[in-house]
């Protein structure tokens, strides 16, 4: 089956080519600033630079070992109260902080060796230690993202890139020179990929072990994304400048 030239990247007017170009640089940019948001506040989970199977986990499951205060009694702040302090405040927050035990128990040990420094009189920048709730919170186990979080988040990354993916998808279906079953996988993956990507947070979330399915989720679509947009690029641009197309050509995909 031939196509007509006017279809074909290579033989678009000026001003369509300029059209495409534009929004292929500024979703390029896009898909970029993407990684680096996602480099620096879901790879940053696990406390280091780089993204990690434990970022994941840490984002979508939570770090279900602990709670916030139980690590610093056991780290930094250790030597702060007396073993068989610290051991309370653990036991404590391991029963899921019970309000009914913060008066008589939790709060004069927080008073006697952690409202030095963790009151807002004193240092505003550390939690105050010595009100419930804040207490309370710091003693939460995490459990990774909230269900109202993924869901919002969910929604709008489905919608949002489905429509990047439409655009870059519909502009690389003029692409000449490749069989028709590689050009229509190239366009279908980037959302086979978004799927799973997006299923992958809610499996994490019952299951660390599906944490390396958000990797492989985002690594195919944007790979496949990457692939589409710079084949676009050239054969817009370079291909009818190196005498590949042009206008009295017909391409036929086998």
């Amino acid at each position: 089956m031939k196509e007509s030239s006017w279809l074909n990247l290579p033989s678009l007017s000026l001003s369509v080519k300029a059209l495409f170009t534009g929004y292929i640089l500024v979703t390029g940019l896009g898909l970029l600033m993407a990684g680096a948001q996602i480099m620096l506040t879901h790879g940053m989970a696990d406390g280091k630079l780089g993204l990690s199977v434990d970022d994941i986990v840490y984002s979508y499951y939570g770090n279900r070992e602990g709670s916030k205060l139980e690590s610093k009694l056991n780290g930094s702040m250790k030597g702060k109260a007396t073993p068989e302090e610290n051991l309370t405040m653990i036991k404590w927050a391991r029963e899921g902080a019970p309000k009914e035990q913060w008066e008589p128990k939790i709060k004069p040990i927080v008073m006697a060796k952690c409202a030095v420094c963790h009151t807002d009189r004193h240092m505003s920048s550390l939690p105050n230690l010595t009100n419930y709730t804040t207490m309370q919170e710091v003693a939460h186990i995490d459990e990774g993202a909230e269900i109202s979080s993924l869901t919002r988040v969910s929604h709008i990354h489905l919608f949002g890139i489905a429509f990047i993916f439409f655009f870059i998808g519909l502009i690389f279906s003029m692409a000449v020179g490749f069989k028709k079953w590689v050009k229509a996988l190239l366009i279908i993956v980037p959302f086979a990929f978004l799927i799973l990507d997006i299923a992958s947070w809610w499996l994490t979330k019952i299951n660390p072990g599906f944490a390396y399915l958000v990797i492989i989720g985002g690594f195919g679509y944007s790979l496949a994304a990457t692939v589409m947009l710079f084949t676009s690029l050239y054969q817009m641009w370079i291909m009818p400048l190196r005498g590949q197309f042009s206008d009295e050509n017909t391409w036929k995909n086998s």
